[in-house]
C-alpha cells in the first residue's frame, strides 16, 4: 500500500493570509500544501478593490521588504495609484492603489502554481555553489477541499482532515480561513450560512477548535452592493485622478506603474439618511439579529446615520473593479438592508439616480479565536505546531491578514527546520505592532491598523522598510540574494550621502546666495557643510546638487530618505531614546512556566491575566490591559531576586 505523503507545512485558506503563508514557507524550502475550498478564488478580494491606505500601506511595504507577494501583485494589477497624507508629516504618509480584482486573483494563482516563482533561493551547504538553474524548485501544492478539523497527537498538530474524510499530514499547520469560519450572511432579515456570498462556510472547523480548547468569539463585517458603472452619471460626480507621477508599491517593480482609470466621489444626503432610518427595523444590525461586534473604523451606512446623526452627508467613493468590467464598488456605503431599500438609498444620491445593482450588499458574521491565545510567532498556545493568521485572529483588512500570513508561514517553516523563530516587535515594524497588540491586549472589535497605533512611526516609515527588514528576510531565505543586493546598494548610497553631507563644503558664491534667496531663506557668508543647509525647511537635496558639483548622484527615493533623516534629526534622536527604554524592558524575559502565584504584590486579577496570556517579557506584561506599574515593578523585583 502506497504510503501517505506528509508535508512540511499545510496552509488552510487561500485568501491574502493563506497565500503569503504558503509562499513564505515554500521560499524557505519547505514542502507546502495549500488547501482551499475553491481553486478559482485564490487571492480573491472579498471586499473593496484596493490595497494600502493609512497605516496599511506601511504593512504592504514591509511585506515587500520581506519577500511577500502583495506589493508586486498590486503593481501588476494596479489601475489607480495615490499617495495619502502628503500634506502631513512623512512618518504618516501611506500608499494606496486601486486594482483590477480579477487580474489580481489570476496573478496570485499563477504565482502559487509556478514552481520557479516560489522556490527558495537560500541553499543548504551541499548546494551552496549550484547555479540558479540547478536549484531544486519548491512549488506550492494546491488542493481543493474544506478543512473539517485539525489532526493532533497529544497537544501537537500533525495535519488536517477535510470534510470528505481526507487526512492530510504535516509537521506544521497554518489556519487562515478568513470570514469562512462559521460564516453567516445577512441581507435584510434573511440570513444563511456562507463564507462569502454564494460560497459555503467552514462550520465543522470552528466546532473542532472549540473542542481543542480555543476561546472562540464572533465578529461582523460587511460590504456594499456592486453597481453597473454604466448606470451612473459620472459627470455629476467629482472625479478623482491618480497621482501625476504614480509610485510603485514594490521596491522590486521595474516597469513604471500607470493610472488607467479615475475614481469618483459622491455624497449621501438628507433623503438618503431618511430612507436608512426608515429601514432600521428591517436591518439585521438594528433588529438584534446580528450578535457579532462590527468594525468601528469602517461602519455601515446604518451605523453612520445613527451614530453620526449630526452629519448631513457622507462620502461615497466610486471605485472601478477593473478595466474590462462594468462593476464598480461604492466604498463608504456598506449595508445589510433589504435589497429594495439598498436600491432606494443608492438612487437618492446625486449621480446615482438610475443606478443598477449587480450584487447586493450584505453583512457577514464569522468566528474568530481570541488572539491572546497566541505566541508572538502566531503559534497557538493550546496546540503546538499550529499557527493562526488573518481574520481568525480578530483583524480586518487584506493588508493585516497578509502580514500575519507571512509571519505565520515563516515561523511554521522555521519550526520544521528547527531554527529560531521570527519575532517582529513594536520597535522594528508596523507588523510587529499589530501582532503585539493582538497577543498582549486582544481585541473586542475587528482590529485595523493605523499610524496612530505605532509609537515609533517616525522610524518605521514606508521609505525605509527594506533597510529595516530585508536583512533578516534574506537570512531566513524569504528574500533572494539578487534583491538583497539591491538593498545593500541602497544602504551604501545612504551612507555615502550622509558622509558627503558632513564632509563637503558649499561656498558663499553669488549663484548660491541667489538660489537661497529665491527659496525664501537667508544667504550664507562663509563656507558651510551641506547638512547645515539641508536642515533648513526650504532647501531640498536637488537644491544642494545645484549648489555643489561634488554631490553624489542618487536615485530619487534615496534622496528623499536622506533628506528626511536630516530634517527630522532631532525628533528621530528623541524617538531612538524612547526606543532604548522600550528595548530594555523587552530584554527582561519572563520564563514561560513562571508561576505568577509566587510573585508577591500582585492582585488576583493581575495574576489571572498574566497566567492566561503568558507574556514573554516584562515589556509585554506592561502593555497588557489591567497590569499596573506596581505590578510590573513587582515582577521585575521577583525576577531579579530569583535569577
Amino acid at each position: 500500500m502506497k504510503r501517505e505523503r506528509a508535508y512540511d507545512v499545510i496552509v488552510v485558506g487561500a485568501g491574502h493570509a493563506g497565500c503569503e503563508a504558503a509562499l513564505a514557507a515554500a521560499r524557505m524550502g519547505c514542502s507546502t500544501l495549500l488547501v482551499t475550498q475553491n481553486l478559482d478564488t485564490i487571492g480573491l478580494m472579498s471586499c473593496n478593490p484596493a490595497v494600502g491606505g493609512i497605516g496599511k500601506g506601511q504593512l504592504v511595504r514591509e511585506l515587500d521588504a520581506m519577500g511577500g507577494a502583495m506589493a508586486q501583485l498590486t503593481d501588476k494589477a494596479g489601475i489607480h495609484f495615490r499617495q495619502l497624507n502628503t500634506s502631513k508629516g512623512r512618518a504618516v504618509r501611506s500608499s494606496r492603489a486601486q486594482v483590477d480584482r480579477q487580474l489580481y486573483r489570476r496573478l496570485a494563482k499563477q504565482l502559487l502554481e509556478g514552481a520557479d516563482e516560489v522556490r527558495s533561493e537560500k541553499l543548504d551547504a551541499r548546494s551552496q555553489n549550484c547555479p540558479d538553474s540547478d536549484r531544486p524548485p519548491r512549488a506550492v501544492t494546491l488542493h481543493q477541499g474544506t478543512a473539517a478539523r485539525v489532526l493532533v497527537r497529544g497537544k501537537t498538530a500533525i495535519g488536517i482532515e477535510t470534510e470528505l474524510g481526507e487526512k492530510l499530514r504535516a509537521k506544521t499547520v497554518v489556519l487562515a480561513p478568513g470570514t469562512f469560519l462559521n460564516g453567516l450572511v445577512h441581507i435584510g432579515l434573511t440570513s444563511f450560512p456562507a463564507g462569502r456570498l454564494g460560497e459555503a462556510p467552514a462550520q465543522k472547523l470552528s466546532a473542532n477548535l472549540r473542542e481543542l480548547g480555543f476561546r472562540i468569539g464572533r465578529f461582523k463585517t460587511g460590504t456594499p452592493p456592486r453597481l453597473d458603472i454604466r448606470s451612473l452619471n459620472l459627470k455629476r460626480l467629482q472625479e478623482q485622478h491618480g497621482d501625476a507621477e504614480p509610485v510603485a508599491f514594490s521596491a522590486w517593480t521595474v516597469e513604471p506603474v500607470q493610472n488607467r482609470v479615475s475614481c469618483h466621489i459622491a455624497y449621501t444626503n438628507a433623503k438618503t439618511h431618511r430612507i436608512v432610518r426608515a429601514g432600521l427595523a428591517q436591518s439585521p444590525l438594528y433588529s438584534g439579529v446580528i450578535k457579532g461586534r462590527g468594525v468601528r473604523y469602517c461602519p455601515s451606512i446604518e451605523d453612520k446615520v445613527v451614530k453620526f446623526s449630526d452629519r448631513d452627508r457622507h462620502h461615497v467613493f466610486i471605485e472601478p473593479e477593473g478595466t474590462d468590467t462594468i462593476e464598480c464598488y461604492p466604498n463608504g456605503i456598506s449595508t445589510s438592508l433589504p435589497v429594495h431599500l439598498q436600491l432606494r438609498m443608492l438612487q437618492s444620491i446625486k449621480g446615482l439616480e438610475d443606478c443598477r445593482i449587480l450584487r447586493p450588499g450584505y453583512a457577514i458574521e464569522h468566528d474568530y479565536s481570541d488572539p491572546t491565545q497566541l505566541f508572538p510567532t502566531l503559534e497557538t498556545r493550546p496546540i503546538r505546531n499550529l499557527y493562526f493568521a488573518g481574520q481568525m485572529n480578530g483583524t480586518t483588512g487584506y493588508e493585516e491578514a497578509a502580514a500575519q500570513g507571512l509571519v505565520a508561514g515563516a515561523n511554521a517553516a522555521l519550526r520544521v527546520q528547527e531554527k529560531p523563530a521570527l519575532v517582529l516587535t513594536r520597535a522594528d515594524s508596523y507588523t510587529g505592532v499589530m501582532i503585539d497588540d493582538l497577543v498582549t491586549k486582544g481585541t473586542d472589535e475587528p482590529y485595523r491598523m493605523f499610524t496612530a497605533r505605532v509609537e515609533y512611526r517616525l522610524l518605521l516609515r514606508e521609505d525605509n522598510a527594506d533597510l529595516r527588514l530585508s536583512p533578516r528576510a534574506h537570512e531566513l531565505g524569504l528574500l533572494s540574494g539578487e534583491r538583497f543586493a539591491r538593498v545593500q546598494v541602497k544602504q551604501k548610497q545612504c551612507e555615502q550621502a550622509t558622509a558627503w553631507l558632513s564632509s563637503a563644503r558649499i561656498k558663499p558664491t553669488a549663484a548660491t546666495n541667489r538660489l537661497l534667496q529665491s527659496l525664501g531663506t537667508s544667504p550664507i557668508h562663509e563656507s558651510v557643510a551641506p547638512v547645515e543647509l539641508l536642515r533648513r525647511p526650504e532647501v531640498t537635496w536637488s537644491n544642494l546638487v545645484a549648489m555643489a558639483e561634488s554631490a553624489p548622484d542618487l536615485p530619487a527615493p534615496v534622496q528623499e530618505l536622506v533628506e528626511l533623516e536630516v530634517k527630522y534629526e532631532g525628533y528621530i534622536e528623541r524617538t531612538k531614546n524612547q526606543l532604548g527604554q522600550f528595548e530594555e524592558l523587552e530584554s527582561i524575559v519572563i520564563p514561560e512556566r513562571l508561576d505568577f502565584n509566587r510573585v508577591p504584590g500582585l492582585s488576583n486579577e493581575v495574576r489571572e491575566r498574566l497566567s492566561r496570556s503568558r507574556p514573554a517579557s516584562v515589556g509585554m506584561a506592561q502593555r497588557m490591559p489591567g497590569v499596573t506599574p506596581a505590578a510590573v515593578f513587582a515582577i521585575m523585583a521577583f525576577l531579579k531576586g530569583h535569577k
